[in-house]
């Protein structure tokens, strides 16, 4: 078991599945990867085990060698049963990326929450390189240029590129909703900021928790103000959701992430997440005693230059951060006369967050 003792967590399982093989980390519960094509190469998909048959979680990307992966499980360790449900956790592509190939060969429903299914649906639909007028405004009020917006246009292709089409239909789940899988009652927990209604499965009597992306041990799940809702406050959301997970987990629950490795720890984990954008939030009120634009926050947030294939997410988190100072009451924004917002601290020296201050390395793409 390797740790990491600073940040209080620890992982039980040294060796990553390999291709094509999985790794069991409960009795019922396998552990597998597939492979992404950015910085964060990987993603975590896990399966459990019924009488029935399996159960998928989660299913990876429609790129690379992702369904070859699945072949190879499927006429390997998960032949001699079917597979009976495949639950996505979220609308994001690493995640949904193979839903629809998966439950039209299988026949087999997909299980999702409301708001990440039709979210999903919305966001696969999308026309490659089309912008509407209400995208342009969103960047040209956070300081974007005319010039970098029509680059970024040009080169926009959407989810659906990297999507198979979605199921027809769907089963709901919901907050509080029970799966009984494996011998196992499984929870349904929901969470919003980092997407709209991201869905958890933990079983409180093993201590057991597949969490998505919603807890991950090694990075920070990005939490965006996205163009599709420019006025959001995801950061009230996003905290809302980890105090609550705080709360209702048990500390030696054993957390399985979409991305890292399983692990011990999840209060430390936790604690460190509120504490790492109330550490955010102090910096950018200090930073805002004289008006600032979103753009200029990159070097506050960010340890590296964001360059213009992570520009949308590095400005979604940092308009997050300042709408939650709005909403708080911290901050005032102000429309300029150049169509530009900025922001001014209202009481820097009072300020009433106190957490840890580390610059990310960049916003994460999950």
């Amino acid at each position: 078991m390797s740790s990491d003792s600073k940040a209080g967590i620890s992982y039980p399982f040294p060796d990553v599945p390999e291709k094509g093989r999985w790794q069991e980390v409960a009795k019922g519960v396998y552990w597998l990867q597939m492979a992404l094509p950015m910085a964060l190469d990987h993603i975590n998909l896990y399966v459990l085990e019924d009488d029935a048959g399996w159960w998928i979680i989660d299913t990876g990307i429609n790129l690379g060698d992702t369904r070859e992966r699945w072949e190879l499980l499927l006429a390997g360790p998960m032949v001699g049963k079917p597979v009976v449900g495949v639950i996505c956790t979220h609308m994001h592509p690493d995640h949904i990326g193979q839903a629809g190939w998966l439950c039209e060969r299988l026949r087999v429903p997909l299980y999702m929450s409301f708001r990440e299914y039709f979210a999903a649906r919305t966001f696969t639909s999308m026309e490659n390189g089309r912008v509407s007028w209400t995208t342009e405004e969103y960047y040209s009020r956070a300081g974007v240029d005319k010039a970098y917006q029509q680059e970024m246009a040009s080169r926009f292709k959407g989810f659906g590129s990297v999507v198979e089409p979605l199921p027809n239909a769907y089963r709901r789940l919901e907050e509080g909703q029970v799966l009984r899988i494996g011998g196992r009652d499984w929870l349904i927990m929901t969470g919003a900021g980092h997407s709209p209604e991201h869905v958890s499965l933990y079983c409180a009597e093993d201590k057991l928790m597949m969490s998505g992306d919603q807890i991950i041990p090694r990075i920070t799940s990005n939490v965006s103000v996205m163009p599709s809702e420019p006025e959001a406050n995801p950061l009230a959301d996003w905290f809302s959701a980890l105090r609550r997970f705080r709360r209702d987990l048990a500390g030696d629950t054993l957390v399985m992430p979409a991305h890292n490795a399983p692990f011990y720890g999840v209060h430390a984990r936790l604690d460190y997440l509120i504490a790492h954008h109330e550490g955010h939030l102090e910096a950018i009120e200090k930073a805002c005693v004289e008006p600032k634009i979103a753009l200029d926050l990159f070097s506050i947030m960010f340890a590296r230059e964001v360059g213009m294939d992570q520009l949308s997410l590095a400005l979604g988190e940092a308009v997050a951060h300042l709408h939650y100072l709005c909403a708080e009451g911290r901050m005032q924004r102000e429309l300029g006369s150049d169509g530009v917002y900025r922001y001014r601290s209202i009481d820097p020296q009072n300020c009433p967050y106190h957490g840890v201050y580390e610059p990310d390395s960049g916003p994460m793409e999950v």
